[in-house]
């Protein structure tokens, strides 16, 4: 798998045998094809419980000592958690690199003494990736039709989304892809959903990954399948940078960081002022920033302010989250009370981890008021595609969503609303559009 501690490279090129699907997203990755016999294969990734179709998207570097020399080990997927989570002294973990495809200002970073760029870390990635459809499939991988975001995290210009795929296409061919095509992620999603069709239809597409939000309305169904794809058959696509990723984001700000002391100030005595600065807080909402706050100067910094603070309880569980490094489990947590209010009107927030315990009362009308903003932005796009397109809600047949944030009741809400409950469908939430893009490349004329 390339799991083994040693930074892959690509190997020589060799001829390819078919071409796959991949959605390398923000915060999971999943890989298909076609078969033969017209069946849909997912790639199916080992970890320590079982075997997983998706892929977290992530990149852990670590130094290991070997033979008396250093050298600098990585694994990519549930693989780096494993080893990150296993790790006494934490090497690097990146996660969400897609999210700074557009950023034209991050060409690469030093991680542990060595300069990598932004491209080789990807390319890191996407080699297991390969490498594990070629274990599945079982010939050589050379040619794959990914998906790309309607609109990149951070791309304010139709140059910045250039710039995102020239750095998307690269990490691909550093990777070992000889052949790369692109299609947006809710138009493969809109093809996965087609396949379940016996007639044809005017559908809305809802795909939801970790760091985008994007929609497509398009025609589909055997009919237009069979008579060939034409340009117009796609009404129009939209997309905003704001997703799952946000909504957890808003719950570590709203729901955990008060409890560690933000917003917490000094004794009277000395000055009313915050005990700890907002930037220490801003690194829980990303658990993987959590191990660079593992220094010195931050652990001296917060012990003073547990000394001076009114509440310095507070300060001392932060300490403990930071000393223990639990911000992945801390995120965990957030994803269990997220999905349990997607289900239920309250639930209790329940971290109990080392020696930090946390247990809140939650309900759902509170965690829709702190992600009303972002809700507000979804409603907009969605608006905003119906109006240009000049589409009435009332001629849509289907509004198919995609992506683990389509379960939250509020984000659900906005379709039913504008649609009704029974035009609005899901399925395959974490794997649809890898199936799609299977399906489009199966029909490719060079696949």
């Amino acid at each position: 798998m390339g799991n083994n501690g040693e930074m892959r490279h690509a190997p020589p090129h060799s001829p390819s045998l078919g071409t796959i699907g991949i959605d390398f997203g923000t915060t999971n990755s999943s890989v298909a094809r076609v078969t033969p016999d017209a069946q849909i294969q997912l790639v199916q990734f080992p970890r320590r419980d079982g075997l997983t179709e998706s892929f977290r998207s992530v990149l852990y570097l670590e130094r290991i000592r070997e033979a008396g020399h250093l050298r600098i080990g990585s694994w990519t997927g549930p693989t780096a958690i494993e080893q990150y989570l296993e790790a006494e002294k934490k090497g690097r973990l990146i996660q969400s690199l897609k999210s700074y495809l557009s950023a034209s200002n991050l060409n690469g970073t030093e991680i542990l003494g060595r300069h990598y760029s932004f491209e080789h870390l990807i390319a890191r990635i996407l080699t297991d990736l390969r490498l594990e459809a070629e274990r599945a499939f079982g010939h050589p991988i050379r040619s794959a039709l990914v998906g790309r975001p309607v609109r990149f995290v951070g791309a304010e210009s139709d140059s910045d989304e250039a710039f995102a795929m020239a750095r998307l296409t690269r990490a691909f061919e550093q990777a070992g892809y000889e052949q790369v095509a692109f299609e947006m992620e809710p138009i493969a999603a809109a093809y996965a959903y087609e396949s379940t069709l016996d007639h044809d239809e005017l559908i809305l597409i809802g795909d939801f990954g970790g760091g985008t939000s994007d929609f497509s309305l398009l025609r589909v169904g055997p009919g237009i399948r069979n008579r060939g794809r034409l340009p117009q058959d796609l009404l129009g696509t939209s997309g905003l940078g704001l997703a799952g990723d946000a909504f957890d984001a808003r719950i570590v700000r709203k729901l955990v960081s008060p409890e560690l002391g933000a917003g917490s100030l000094l004794h009277p005595a000395i000055k009313q002022l915050p005990a700890v600065p907002s930037w220490i807080y801003a690194n829980l909402e990303r658990w993987h920033y959590l191990s660079f706050l593992r220094t010195r100067n931050v652990t001296e910094l917060l012990k003073t302010a547990r000394i001076r603070a009114i509440e310095p309880d507070k300060i001392e569980a932060l300490i403990t989250l930071i000393d223990e490094d639990l911000g992945f489990q801390l995120h965990q947590a957030v994803q269990r009370l997220k999905y349990a209010l997607s289900s239920d009107e309250s639930a209790e927030f329940r971290f109990n981890d080392g020696s930090l315990s946390l247990r809140i009362p939650v309900t759902r009308a509170d965690f829709e008021s702190w992600i009303a903003e972002d809700l507000a932005a979804i409603e907009t796009c969605v608006d905003t595609l119906l109006t240009t397109t000049g589409i009435n809600p009332a001629d849509v047949d289907r509004v198919f969503l995609t992506g683990g944030t389509s379960f939250v009741p509020a984000v659900r809400s906005i379709f039913t609303t504008r649609f009704g409950p029974t035009r609005v469908r899901s399925g395959n939430e974490f794997t649809s559009v890898a199936r799609g893009l299977a399906l489009r490349a199966a029909e490719l004329p060079d696949a």
